[in-house]
């Protein structure tokens, strides 16, 4: 009966059993969007602030002329020695034209670093730093793990470029000449996705040493490697104007202006480095005067440097006989300079490990940052108490990179690189709007039906879309009708963005003409992302889905942005105290 003692009971449990399965499940999905959607309160921070816990912070030992060598030294590399013959043989002597089309998207990218960069000087993290702060937790975890991919994936490469180029240069010396395996510094291809190479890990460990030893030995070791690549590479333009031939340069764009765009989007990832100024916040002397000067001085450096190459393979030898592999040496050894084709070799061995090294020392700073904000776990944000150095993330980094340059044919992961590039360029172009609207909390029109903010997001979403749809005419040879379409829109969601939002300037470095230089700078962004290779969009998809995993099963019980945050230190060299 239903008023029995025995029905009461039995009704109360049934109700005890279901509703907390739908509580805890309800639970789990509000707890996961409310921490996914928290931002991190960073404030601007001053460059006298201290951290109390003054073992666990990094050293502020790097001067305006070292953010500029690892500018300098993240950028060029053996693309300077290479990649500028390759696009050549294509876009022809217009192959000029596509660098200053890249350098120029670049610039827009590097304004919008610079501005961020000044306005949080104060801890490591770059992109994902400005993504956390401007947008959300998830966003940053996105940004971070895509980038994150596009660096192993490269330092792996450029392992076993450099010691490609080593094997070359001892077997200069007679004694080893045609005495070297493949497996040692070549690679050795066992079953098509693998590839055996012993040097490449050697270099690696070394170089992981350097920067586990501190950050004054390893900024050492990249000025030294920098600044003898960059002398190379002057000596080669000085000495390869002489032989430069004008008619070489006629006709100047042999396959039309598309080539020299299409030129442009592959020469774009040659100057991608500059970003890595702006993640050595925290050891630089005074970042909020250094770090923009940094990150655009590189970056104009490597424009001229890579104009100035061009100019001269392009005039010394036709176009069309340009070598694939090699072809600055081969333009000078077809003028009987053999001696410099050898420079050459010695310029791409510096390039390429000033590269790698920059590159590992990025990575650890990343995962430094994500340890602290307890995104990953806390051994990540381990300092050394006497070197100051992210020991454990560097070390991690390095074996991550070991593993990949010893065992994996390097070259099949290639055609998924440069996604995390142009995707944390994006984001970080909109964390500039978005910080500078966020200022102000009045509006020039207001808006009932949705917030200020959402509007905002909505118009940069679509700006991107638009890009992307534009990207992707081009690519299939679509009527312009279509791509002219996409600008107009993008054109009108930019306007918006100037007409309905109030902008405030932010102190430090500004970057000029926002929302619009931001808005092109995105626009540009995803254009050249669907220009990429059909494997790069497909692990865009599934990286972020397995990042979205990790974080929904511990990145959202372990992150405390706020404690962290509270941490932020400094620390001077001894030098600068002193004085």
């Amino acid at each position: 009966m239903p008023g029995s003692p025995l029905f009461v009971p039995i009704r109360m449990r049934d109700e005890q059993s279901s509703v907390p399965t739908l509580s805890t499940s309800s639970s789990r999905f509000s707890h996961f969007w409310s921490s996914a959607l928290r931002s991190k309160p960073l404030s601007p921070v001053s460059e006298t602030s201290v951290r109390t816990n003054s073992g666990e912070g990094l050293v502020r030992r790097l001067s305006l002329f070292d953010l500029l060598l690892i500018g300098i030294g993240a950028s060029i590399g053996a693309g300077i020695f290479v990649v500028t013959g390759t696009v050549a043989k294509d876009a022809g002597p217009g192959v000029t034209i596509s660098f200053i089309i890249a350098g120029g998207c670049c610039v827009l990218n590097a304004l919008c670093y610079a501005e961020l960069a000044s306005r949080f000087p104060a801890v490591v993290g770059g992109a994902y730093l400005y993504t956390y702060s401007a947008f959300n937790e998830l966003t940053a975890f996105l940004v971070f793990s895509q980038l994150m991919l596009d660096y192993h994936i490269g330092a792996a490469s450029i392992a076993r470029s450099l010691a490609s180029y080593v094997v070359s240069l001892l077997e200069l010396i007679p004694l080893f000449k045609d005495n070297i395996p493949d497996w040692f510094g070549h690679g050795h291809e066992v079953l098509g996705a693998l590839s055996i190479n012993l040097l490449a890990p050697i270099l690696l460990v070394l170089l992981t040493i350097v920067l586990c030893r501190g950050v004054g030995e390893s900024s050492v070791l990249n000025s030294i490697m920098t600044v003898t690549k960059v002398i190379i590479v002057l000596f080669v333009i000085i000495i390869g104007a002489f032989e430069v031939d004008v008619s070489n340069w006629t006709p100047f764009a042999p396959n039309g202006a598309k080539s020299i765009l299409t030129g442009a989007t592959v020469v774009f990832f040659a100057y991608v480095g500059f970003d890595a100024v702006a993640n050595s916040a925290e050891e630089s002397k005074r970042p909020q005067r250094d770090l923009p000067l940094g990150i655009i001085g590189s970056l104009l450096i490597c424009i001229v440097l890579y104009v100035g190459v061009c100019l001269v393979i392009t005039g010394m030898v036709p176009y069309k006989f340009l070598g694939e592999d090699a072809p600055l040496a081969e333009a000078f050894t077809s003028k009987g300079l053999k001696y410099v084709s050898v420079l050459i070799s010695f310029g791409a061995v510096a390039g390429l490990t000033t590269t790698l090294l920059v590159g590992l020392y990025v990575q650890s700073r990343l995962y430094l940052g994500l340890g602290r904000d307890g995104l990953l776990p806390a051994i990540f944000a381990k300092v050394h108490p006497t070197r100051h150095t992210p020991v454990h993330s560097q070390v991690w980094v390095g074996i991550v990179a070991i593993i990949l340059a010893g065992l994996l044919n390097v070259r099949v992961l290639s055609h998924i690189l440069s996604v995390g590039s142009l995707t944390g360029y994006s984001v970080v172009s909109a964390c500039v709007v978005t910080l500078r609207w966020r200022d102000k909390t009045a509006s020039q029109v207001s808006t009932r039906w949705i917030s200020k903010s959402a509007e905002g997001i909505i118009c940069l979403l679509t700006i991107a879309c638009c890009g992307f749809a534009a990207g992707v005419f081009y690519r299939f040879g679509a009527s312009f009708v279509f791509m002219i379409l996409a600008a107009v829109i993008a054109i009108s969601c930019a306007a918006a963005l100037y007409l309905r939002q109030v902008y405030a300037d932010p102190p430090g470095f500004s970057c000029p003409g926002v929302p619009i230089l931001p808005a092109i700078s995105i626009f540009l962004n995803i254009f050249l992302f669907a220009q990429l290779h059909y494997e790069a969009w497909v692990r865009f998809v599934i990286l972020s889905i397995i990042t979205v995993g990790i974080y929904a099963f511990y990145g959202q019980y372990h992150a405390d942005p706020v404690s962290s945050n509270a941490s932020i230190i400094y620390h001077r060299a001894p030098a600068e105290e002193a004085e």
